[in-house]
């Protein structure tokens, strides 16, 4: 197969211009058109592992974007699938270059579980994010208290330096909602969520608070599922579905454990799951409503606390 053959040069280019999420996005992508090359030219998985001196896996980690890759590897796969273009190379070899760089995130990799290095770089990719949460408010959402709390909750053993890494970490994630080209989030929180005293009723207040200022903010739709609705469309826990500007991307569901989470983008799992979600936000209250449920909901944690 030519270098002229190929369709998704147009894509490599774009991304070097205007790189969008950091090197997880970047690695994904340049997966996936080294599986299309391959398979364009009919070379097994093992064929190319011989190529760069590895096995059938370290091309599969490569094809999904799990593991950055060296510059000599890909300059031999390139050579392997006929790409011979030096200028077409060259954007690839850059795209390489660019998936390695650490993301900000690096500095946080004392505490950021590897299992959810992913979730950051893909949550700075997307273009919508909805989310659906039952027990806690979700974390792009949180104040600092109520997300120590949150923390400390999950991580018993933690030390104080730790869980205050944590909590910074959380808060910088946040920061992506308020930037230029924000994405759009689109959550859906059960009232036991808010009902919950996490932190302290000082600190439940200030994130009710916080909430009713985040649902006023353009690119957040916040809806609330009240408990008088009875029973919710089953999504088996909390669920959070990202999807991208990136054509190359697949939107993508993430499903958090306590030590490990889930990241599913084959077709029928994400429609699966995206039958949910829509089954919940027809569900819960409209997003016009949640300043007045957050508003009752606020005068009932002032009320306790009064009768404390």
């Amino acid at each position: 197969m030519t270098s002229a053959h190929l369709g998704p040069t147009p894509t490599v280019r774009d991304l070097l211009t205007h790189p969008r999420g950091g090197p997880t996005v970047l690695r994904i992508v340049l997966g996936t058109h080294l599986r299309r090359l391959r398979e364009g030219c009919g070379i097994s998985r093992e064929a190319a592992g011989d190529a760069i001196r590895g096995s059938h896996a370290k091309i599969s980690r490569l094809e999904l974007g799990r593991v950055a890759a060296k510059e000599r590897d890909i300059a031999d796969l390139l050579t392997l699938y006929g790409v011979t273009d030096e200028e077409q190379r060259g954007q690839f070899l850059a795209l390489a270059r660019q998936a390695s760089t650490p993301g900000w995130w690096q500095k946080y990799g004392d505490v950021l579980p590897s299992w959810f290095e992913t979730m950051i770089g893909l949550e700075e990719a997307a273009s919508l994010i909805r989310t659906y949460e039952v027990q806690f408010v979700p974390g792009l959402l949180q104040t600092a208290d109520y997300a120590r709390a949150c923390i400390r909750l999950g991580n018993p053993r933690a030390t104080d330096r730790q869980v205050d890494r944590r909590v910074e970490l959380r808060l910088e994630r946040q920061k992506l909602l308020m930037r230029d080209g924000a994405p759009r989030l689109w959550a859906v929180v059960d009232e036991a969520a808010l009902t919950r005293p996490m932190g302290g009723p000082e600190a439940m207040r200030q994130q009710i608070r916080h909430l009713r200022e985040m649902a006023e903010r353009p690119n957040i739709t916040l809806q609330i599922a009240p408990f008088r609705l009875g029973g919710l469309a089953a999504a088996g826990g909390p669920v959070t579905i990202l999807r991208f500007l990136e054509p190359d991307l697949p939107d993508i569901v993430y499903l958090e454990q306590l030590n490990s989470a889930l990241y599913l983008d084959k077709r029928e799992d994400v429609e699966d799951y995206l039958a949910v979600m829509d089954s919940l936000c027809a569900t819960a209250e409209p997003h016009g409503r949640t300043p007045a449920t957050l508003e009752q909901v606020l005068a009932e944690h002032e009320r306790a606390a009064d009768e404390a």
